[in-house]
């Protein structure tokens, strides 16, 4: 059973989620607090798997409640498509993801459920958005000492799998461009985010970008002419 802990400041909207939450599957809504300095208290106190909370008007202090809450549970931002650079103020400050506000019961369940287990999670018209602000965020420069060492700590095939997650694909797209199982996929993707100390995928898209390892113009290599698309929240 996923616990969790919703996080929005109007009432009803606060009622609305803890209510459909609830209504789904395995999940468990074990408290809801309506600010940032209530959220973090409860975080505290009660260690919700997920905390889903209102992304919108994301500003400096609300990714300072993202990373203080993101140090006892995992983060599920409810954000509009919009300014991308607090969204990615927000990965870096520990938010697992983020879904449109517009998302099924349904979606946001499953998103939820991702989230609690490590996994990333970005609506598909978040996507470009949120690999777009790493880019232009974060040019490429020579590596932090700590970066490059925890980067020299991957293997090759852990490479190739973290550039390909950094490209956006699946770990579906990614087992048959390695020709390798999807399970396998998912085992190199933990080990990955184990070295680099990253929580979630998101994370490691960041680190891929800031180290270095992906570079805005670089093209995915691959052995023929093909493109890969993909999201980042998909794993098979």
């Amino acid at each position: 059973m996923t616990t969790v802990l919703v996080v929005h400041g109007q009432s009803l909207q606060r009622l609305g989620l803890r209510l459909l939450l609830a209504a789904q599957p395995a999940l468990t809504v074990i408290g809801e607090a309506a600010g940032a300095a209530e959220a973090i208290r409860t975080s505290e106190r009660l260690h919700p798997d997920v905390v889903v909370m209102d992304g919108g008007g994301l500003g400096p202090s609300g990714v300072e409640t993202v990373r203080r809450v993101a140090r006892f549970s995992r983060v599920l931002l409810l954000s509009p498509s919009g300014d991308d650079a607090p969204m990615y103020a927000a990965l870096r400050a520990g938010a697992g993801g983020f879904v449109l506000p517009d998302v099924t019961p349904e979606q946001l369940a499953a998103a939820v459920h991702a989230v609690a287990v490590g996994d990333a999670v970005v609506s598909p018209g978040l996507t470009r958005e949120l690999i777009d602000a790493v880019r232009r965020e974060r040019p490429v420069e020579v590596a932090a000492p700590d970066r490059a060492h925890r980067l020299d700590s991957l293997t090759g095939r852990e490479r190739a799998v973290l550039t390909a997650v950094a490209r956006g694909c699946s770990n579906a797209e990614i087992a048959e461009r390695l020709s390798i199982a999807p399970t396998t996929v998912k085992s190199h993707v933990s080990h990955i985010l184990t070295k680099i100390g990253a929580r979630a995928r998101v994370q490691a898209v960041t680190f891929a970008y800031e180290t270095g390892l992906v570079r805005p113009a670089q093209p995915l290599p691959t052995p023929e002419p093909q493109r890969w698309a993909g999201a980042l929240a998909a794993a098979a």
